[in-house]
C-alpha cells in the first residue's frame, strides 16, 4: 500500500473529517468571542472603571529611543484575553452540559415492551386452565 493510498484513507475516515470541520468551526467561533469582548464587552467595562481602554493598559520597560522601540508589557490585552477564554470555556461547557442532557434524557427511556405472541397467550392460558384442573 503506497503512502499516498494510506493517508487518503486516513484522511476520509468519518472521525477525521468530523475533527477538522470542529477545528475550523472553533476558530471562527473564537474569532466571534474575541470580536464581541473587544467590541463589546471591554467598552463599557472601560467606561465604569473611568474610560479606560483595555488595548492601552501597558507597562513601559524601556522607553523608546531612536534605534529601538519601547519594551513593554501588555497586560490590557492580557486581560482582554483572557476574557476571551472564560466567554469561550462557558460556552463549551454549556454546549456539553446540554448534550449530556439530552443523552441522559434518551438513555432513560425505558425500552419498549415486546407485544406477546398471540400463541404465547394460548398456551399461557391453556397452561392456566391445566394448573386449575
Amino acid at each position: 500500500m503506497s503512502v499516498l493510498s494510506e493517508f487518503k484513507s486516513f484522511a476520509m475516515r468519518g472521525n477525521v473529517v468530523d475533527m477538522a470541520v470542529g477545528i475550523i468551526i472553533g476558530a471562527a467561533f473564537g474569532k466571534i468571542v474575541s470580536s464581541f469582548v473587544a467590541d463589546v464587552v471591554m467598552p463599557p467595562i472601560g467606561v465604569l472603571l473611568g474610560g479606560v481602554d483595555f488595548a492601552d493598559l501597558m507597562v513601559i520597560i524601556q522607553q523608546e529611543t531612536a534605534e529601538q522601540a519601547a519594551v513593554t508589557i501588555k497586560y490590557g490585552a492580557f486581560l482582554q484575553t483572557i476574557i476571551d477564554f472564560l466567554i469561550i470555556a462557558l460556552a463549551v461547557f454549556v454546549g456539553v452540559k446540554a448534550m449530556n442532557s439530552m443523552k441522559a434524557k434518551e438513555e432513560a427511556k425505558p425500552p419498549a415492551v415486546a407485544e406477546v405472541p398471540e400463541d404465547v397467550k394460548l398456551l399461557a392460558e391453556i397452561r392456566d386452565l391445566l394448573k386449575k384442573s
